[in-house]
């Protein structure tokens, strides 16, 4: 029953405030005509031209190459910079690389430890900048593509649109959020860290700084990285059973949010609701599985009565049971977050394989703005599929699907797969992975297969019992992310393109219909059977081989 309670007030709390907030974002991203936000946006963009889908994506690229150019040098100059009361030191040149590249593709994939390695200019300028602009680039790019949908001309412009999202959705929101952290008794501070004297006598240094401010926006942008190393399993950056609760609805709200976006800029809210649901059933089939899986004893402590009375304690923040790591677990994966409520190396190797099954799919809500992206280009292999089936022209809200847009879809959907087995491959045969792991076997598998997941899937989260602080680590999941961000966007971009290049077509009871239960089930087919083609056989080497290895 706690477990059905826990779920229901993370989930559903989420749900419910999401479509308020899906409405506020429309107005926010798409207004209707002009007004004064979007005089200012255009003063200080320098910009207010429309532009077509090619137009806004070299902005959206050149705009991201600015980001991690400025972010780079930050991170590479940091010993020598200001708010630095700590004397934090130089960085390995390679980490800075994965850094910057991790940051402004929205991953957070951290190879260091916050506290100990970045200065407060770092974390603030260089990390938690990124955390508000590489978010709003995907929310951008969602009412890009939903424009393009909708049949729209231009794509609107990408520079307003990224204003957009910044100031009028990621910055109060987050604003509110980083407010009632504060009150739960999480650190807001730019001073040092503090000298204290325990009980013993002992002299202790405690780290702080900005840490709500810096988690609230990792929360809401599915950005994930953690201020302290251990993350929100840190008691100063997750205090409170209700702190612990706020960031799980936070992880969710905004992708949850998008799609009614996305519905209410198509103004196709039935569609919108159909797509919704798809997700919401992948995610409790998730979360579900989970802490099922995970209610049973580690193997390491079978029979002990203990273990069987509550389930996989290893690894959990005690203060939340059992439940909270295993759902925290699945709602930083199904949504590109990466941030962490538990060790997920210690997670029972079923529980284990949630997580992977959200990054591979990486369409359950997903990243703020991509999650949605990332749906369309499932919903146009569908329908093309569908038509194939029925006979039919293939058409989704009157664009023709054809073989261009196809092949584009396919190969993003590829390009992710490709990303993920092709490095796990690579490290997994070779001793650039092999070194690294915690233990051979399976579960050294798990950990090598799951790195690059999170990289490709712009999650950020991992095993953390590998030893990823390596050059070749640094440098090849780097390149993993910034492929994983960007092709993702590209295509789909592209896939709009060729739609409002053609002439729209007029829906008719012919037409395949995208609101109702039987697409639905069309769109989860695909997802699934998509999902096990590809990655069943790496599943079957690593948490599947490991469970069934186990006395």
């Amino acid at each position: 029953m706690d477990h059905i309670l826990l779920v229901s007030l993370i989930v559903g709390g989420a749900a419910l405030l999401s479509f308020p907030l899906g409405r506020y974002m429309a107005w926010a991203m798409d207004p209707q005509s002009p007004n004064r936000w979007t005089t200012l946006f255009c003063k200080i963009g320098g910009a207010s031209d429309e532009q077509d889908w090619k137009r806004y994506l070299v902005t959206l690229l050149v705009f991201n190459a600015v980001m991690f150019t400025v972010t780079f040098a930050i991170l590479a100059l940091q010993q020598w910079l200001p708010l630095n009361p700590d004397g934090k030191g130089a960085l390995d040149p390679t980490l800075v690389f994965n850094t910057a590249a991790s940051f402004t593709t929205n991953t957070n994939l951290q190879h260091y430890s916050g506290e100990v390695s970045m200065s407060y200019l770092s974390q603030l300028a260089g990390l938690m900048w990124l955390q508000f602009v590489s978010a709003a680039t995907g929310i951008a790019a969602l009412a890009a593509t939903a424009r393009g949908i909708a049949g729209r001309a231009s794509l609107g412009n990408f520079l307003i649109d990224v204003q957009r999202a910044s100031f009028l959705v990621l910055l109060p929101v987050a604003a509110v959020v980083a407010l009632l952290m504060v009150f739960g008794g999480m650190p807001m501070t730019l001073k040092g860290a503090a000298e204290a004297t325990t009980l013993e006598g002992a002299a202790q240094t405690i780290a702080r700084g900005p840490v709500a401010a810096f988690l609230a926006i990792k929360q809401l942008g599915t950005n994930g990285g953690g201020f302290f190393g251990p993350n929100a399993t840190h008691p100063l950056e997750n205090p409170t059973f209700w702190t612990n609760a706020l960031a799980m609805v936070a992880i969710v709200l905004i992708p949850m949010a998008c799609v009614w976006m996305f519905g209410r800029i198509l103004g196709r809210m039935r569609h919108a609701s159909v797509i919704f649901a798809v997700m919401a059933v992948f995610l409790l089939v998730k979360i579900t599985g989970s802490v099922a899986f995970e209610s049973g004893p580690t193997p390491a402590f079978a029979g002990l009565p203990v273990s069987e009375a509550t389930g996989n304690l290893e690894g959990k923040e005690l203060r939340f049971g059992a439940t909270g790591g295993p759902l925290w677990a699945v709602l930083t994966t199904a949504t590109s977050n990466g941030s962490v409520g538990a060790m997920h190396d210690s997670l029972n190797p079923l529980t284990g394989l949630m997580p992977m099954i959200g990054m591979w799919l990486n369409a359950t809500f997903g990243g703020v703005g991509v999650g949605m992206i990332n749906m369309f280009l499932y919903i146009v292999v569908a329908v093309f599929v569908a038509g194939m089936m029925v006979g039919r022209t293939p058409e989704y809200l009157g664009h023709r699907i054809e073989a261009k847009e196809v092949r584009f879809a396919i190969l993003a959907l590829f390009a992710h797969a490709i990303l993920i087995l092709g490095g796990t491959a690579l490290f997994a045969g070779t001793a650039l992975g092999q070194a690294t792991v915690q233990e051979a076997g399976p579960h050294g598998f798990s950990e090598i297969l799951y790195e690059f997941s999170s990289a490709a899937a712009n999650n950020g989260s991992g095993f953390e019992g590998l030893g990823d602080g390596t050059g070749a680590w640094n440098i090849a999941t780097g390149i993993v992310m910034l492929l994983g961000r960007y092709l993702p966007i590209i295509l789909p971009l592209a896939i709009v393109g060729s739609l409002t290049a053609k002439r729209r077509a007029a829906e008719s009871a012919g037409t395949l219909g995208v609101e109702d239960a039987t697409f639905g089930t069309m769109l989860a087919l695909t997802v699934v059977i998509f999902g096990a083609l590809t990655f069943l056989p790496a599943a079957a080497l690593g948490p599947l081989a490991e469970h069934f290895s186990l006395p």
